[in-house]
């Protein structure tokens, strides 16, 4: 039994390094949410197997042994003989102590339960790869998500099971690409259901009215070692930054064939859609150098991950650390 159950949990954890091995040379796509719940239920298995069977297994195999003692210690006394090395502190921790399998795999549990439920139900960590959000984000800022804002979700399947806040204009949102839902993408909600969004000639308006476009100093890029116009924009009750690249035209070069297409009316100075029900238009900060609604089209409600509202570290800039905008 023992024996088998060694050979299965290095089979096991075998596919669990190969998988992840292969998901970091790319070979395949990974699924982090899957590979999490996975490891949950396999190393749940494994602990009330321990709990249940094999720990009880031991403490008798230890009691047996200890019986042994005592019978052998009342043989000997039996006979006259009281002088007996009675030590039997390894032999006892020998019997007791965890199997390697058990180890990495039951001892494992704990730990991993707890990262489970943290990041399926309340933050999850993400790293900002792009600068389609400069100047909110920057390339290499670690953020957090919460990921009950906008409801309770189940891991893996992202099925909301209790609802919560609606995402408001403003909101930055991570949610699953609507062509690629294994990938996670990061943008602002600037239009909710039912809202006609334009963007014409640079400027943004919701249901024909403009939203306030204040110019700010430019904003020194310093990855792409150049300036850009930056400006304060702000739609109800948030207040953010952008940034326009004036060598850019304003025209949607490459536009997808997305679902709800015809709601949009493309032209040379924009483009303009009107949100469909159970929707949103996102937008990166980052205006002229961002793939998004305008682009791809809009973001399902089942597609929503959570609300981004905090940078825990910028390795290169810990001055990054604080509140998202």
């Amino acid at each position: 039994m023992l024996a088998f159950m060694s050979t299965l949990t290095a089979l096991v954890l075998a596919v669990f390094v190969g998988y992840g091995g292969a998901w970091y040379l790319g070979m395949v796509e990974g699924n982090f949410s899957l590979l999490l719940f996975l490891a949950t239920v396999v190393t749940g298995l494994y602990w009330l197997a321990e709990k249940f069977y094999f720990w009880p297994q031991r403490r008798q195999a230890a009691a047996r042994l200890e019986s042994q003692r005592v019978e052998r210690h009342a043989q000997l006394a039996a006979q006259g003989i009281t002088q007996v090395d009675s030590d039997m502190h390894d032999a006892h921790a020998k019997v007791l102590q965890q199997p390697w399998w058990l180890d990495w795999t039951a001892g494992l549990f704990p730990v991993i339960v707890v990262v489970f439920l943290l990041r399926s139900f309340l933050f999850e960590p993400f790293k900002i790869p792009s600068g389609s959000m400069i100047p909110t984000m920057l390339v290499g800022d670690l953020i957090l998500v919460n990921k009950f804002h906008y409801g309770v979700r189940l891991p893996v399947i992202n099925l909301k099971v209790i609802d919560n806040n609606s995402p408001q204009r403003g909101d930055v949102m991570v949610f699953r690409y609507p062509p690629k839902p294994s990938l996670d993408y990061i943008k602002r909600v600037v239009g909710v259901p039912g809202d006609e969004v334009a963007y014409l000639n640079k400027k943004l308006s919701i249901n024909g009215k403009a939203l306030s476009k204040v110019p700010m100093p430019d904003f020194f890029d310093e990855d792409a070692l150049r300036y850009a116009k930056q400006f304060q924009e702000t739609t109800g009750n948030r207040t953010y930054r952008l940034l326009n690249d004036a060598d850019r035209p304003a025209f949607i070069a490459g536009a997808d064939q997305f679902p709800w297409r015809d709601n949009c009316r493309y032209s040379s100075e924009g483009v303009v859609c009107k949100v469909p029900e159970g929707h949103y238009f996102m937008m990166g900060d980052n205006r002229d150098n961002s793939l998004d609604s305008r682009y791809w089209g809009f973001v399902p409600e089942a597609n929503i991950v959570g609300k981004a509202f905090f940078v825990w570290m910028n390795f290169g800039n810990l001055k990054r650390i604080g509140r998202i905008d």
